[in-house]
């Protein structure tokens, strides 16, 4: 007999839960209702980046979780917060972010690995500018079914 893992839970009620649009678009290749759930975090971070939200930006993220953007590596929802408060009041004012998965694996039950390519679109850019280009990896954990938080995001360039 197979023991079934239990749900990551559904994407669209998870993403309307934290006051997000779902954009299945997003998803594209990656439909299964586990890979939506895990992918939904991706989609939290696009849309606060689009509001510029650094609350919404690190409340994504676990209490002891990581994020290396550019050279600054940060720790812990604090240091993201402000780092991202910071960026928003100044050279992200009006940025967004855009991106697309290339790669989801689930390590164990409550571990996800994600990979996608994106990047930083300034306000002052129409689209996303080859040298701004990102290449992400994510990891994710599963608190519960449809409570998943970002434990370490770190992006690098991809010229450059």
């Amino acid at each position: 007999m197979t023991e079934q893992r239990a749900s990551w839970g559904d994407a669209g009620a998870m993403l309307a839960a934290a006051g997000v649009t779902e954009d299945p678009s997003y998803y594209r290749q990656f439909t299964a209702a586990d890979e939506k759930a895990a992918l939904t975090i991706g989609q939290r971070i696009q849309a606060a980046w689009a509001a510029n939200d650094a609350d919404a930006f690190a409340d994504v993220f676990a209490p002891n979780g990581s994020l290396l953007m550019r050279d600054e590596q940060l720790t812990g929802r604090a240091e993201i917060r402000a780092f991202m408060a910071d960026g928003f009041a100044g050279p992200f004012r009006g940025a967004r972010v855009t991106g697309w998965p290339l790669k989801v694996k689930f390590l164990n039950d409550d571990v996800a690995f994600l990979v996608t390519q994106g990047g930083i679109v300034l306000a002052t850019d129409d689209e996303l500018l080859p040298e701004r280009e990102i290449r992400a990896v994510w990891v994710i954990v599963r608190r519960a079914p449809g409570n998943l938080e970002l434990l370490s995001h770190q992006s690098s360039p991809i010229k450059g």
